[in-house]
């Protein structure tokens, strides 16, 4: 095999890796394997089945209090993980980010601080989840339906604001896509643009 045929197939290999691990509409979501704050193994391949969120988040950010101090984000935690949804709260803020790193124990105590229901809390500190779903922001929202494709990315809502006042007339994209999915349809508006702050990687 010459040189040009082994660049090719070497640029192939790759292609194919970065498609297969991008998280994108429509495709298989990437899989990961993660310890939790109580050090329970969390995989996504062991929740197909399951229809699984995932929320980035970090407790100091604003727009994550908007959602977390009105109790908004633990009411849609709780009505959904009722109806056996899986939601997974990640933190990917890298040790060195002031003000948004949280190790385990801290995480795990302003959760419970806050009441959240999320069914696990993940601290992914080398920022490895958050890179393979490209989390941009806190909160950053991501939809998985139960054969594990993607079907939501996006914003909790459309309203991109600090305000708490906003969130009752807003439109809830989480909750939209998720009565979808659990009605066995499509999801209507599938991709949002995200609002927050920047994950601290």
């Amino acid at each position: 095999m010459n040189t040009n045929h082994i660049l090719t197939a070497i640029a192939a290999t790759i292609a194919i890796s970065v498609s297969a691990y991008s998280a994108e509409i429509g495709k298989p979501a990437p899989d990961f394997s993660a310890k939790s704050v109580k050090g329970v193994e969390v995989s996504l391949a062991s929740l197909k089945g399951k229809v699984v969120v995932l929320e980035w988040s970090s407790y100091a950010c604003p727009f994550v209090k908007k959602h977390y101090d009105s109790k908004n984000m633990q009411k849609i935690q709780e009505a959904y993980t009722a109806k056996d949804v899986v939601w997974i709260t990640i933190n990917s803020s890298s040790p060195k980010s002031r003000g948004y790193y949280f190790d385990h124990e801290a995480f795990l105590k302003k959760a419970e601080e806050n009441g959240s229901k999320a069914t696990h809390l993940i601290v992914d500190d080398s920022g490895a989840v958050g890179k393979l779903y490209s989390a941009k922001v806190t909160p950053h929202m991501f939809v998985i339906n139960k054969d594990g494709v993607l079907v939501y990315n996006g914003a909790i809502d459309s309203k991109a604001s600090m305000n708490p006042k906003d969130i009752a007339s807003a439109e809830n994209y989480v909750a939209t896509a998720l009565d979808a999915v659990l009605a066995g349809k499509a999801v209507a508006t599938a991709k949002t643009q995200p609002y927050g702050c920047g994950v601290k990687y």
